[in-house]
C-alpha cells in the first residue's frame, strides 16, 4: 500500500515536472522522444482520463484531492495548475483557464511556496477570465 502511494506521488511529481518544462517553453529531447501520454498518467494518478477529469467540476476536483493523502494535497494541485494551464494554452478553453487559476491559487495557500512561475500564470489567467 506504501508503496502504490510512493509511486503515484512520483508519477504526479514527473508529470508536474515535465508539464512545468512545456509550459516555460524548454522541453528536454528526452521528454520529447517520450511523447507523454498525459492520459496514460492521469490513469495512473486518479484512475480516469484528462477528458474525463476536465468534464468534472473543480468543485468536485477538489474533493478527489481532498480523498488523498493531506501531505501530498500540494504536489496534487501544482500537476492540476499545470495540465489545465498546458491544455489551456493549447485550447484556449477558458474553463481550462479557470480551473488552472484555481488550482494554482491552492497550490500557493497550502504549500506555503513563493513560486514566481506560477503566480505569473495566476495574473495571466486572471487578466483572460476578467
Amino acid at each position: 500500500m506504501i508503496q502504490d502511494k510512493d509511486f503515484t506521488l512520483r508519477l504526479i511529481r514527473q508529470l508536474t515536472q515535465a508539464l512545468e518544462k512545456l509550459l516555460l517553453g524548454k522541453p528536454e529531447e528526452s521528454l520529447m522522444q517520450k511523447e507523454l501520454d498525459f492520459d496514460s498518467l492521469m490513469k495512473d494518478i486518479f484512475k480516469i482520463n484528462f477528458e474525463v477529469m476536465a468534464s468534472k467540476p473543480k468543485e468536485e476536483i477538489i474533493e478527489i484531492v481532498k480523498e488523498r493523502e493531506t501531505k501530498d494535497h500540494a504536489d496534487y494541485y501544482e500537476m492540476l495548475g499545470n495540465l489545465f494551464m498546458f491544455h489551456y494554452r493549447t485550447e484556449r478553453k477558458l474553463d481550462f483557464a479557470d480551473k488552472a487559476k484555481t488550482f494554482y491559487e491552492l497550490y500557493l495557500q497550502i504549500s506555503g511556496i513563493f513560486a514566481m512561475p506560477v503566480i505569473n500564470r495566476i495574473t495571466e489567467l486572471t487578466s483572460v477570465l476578467k
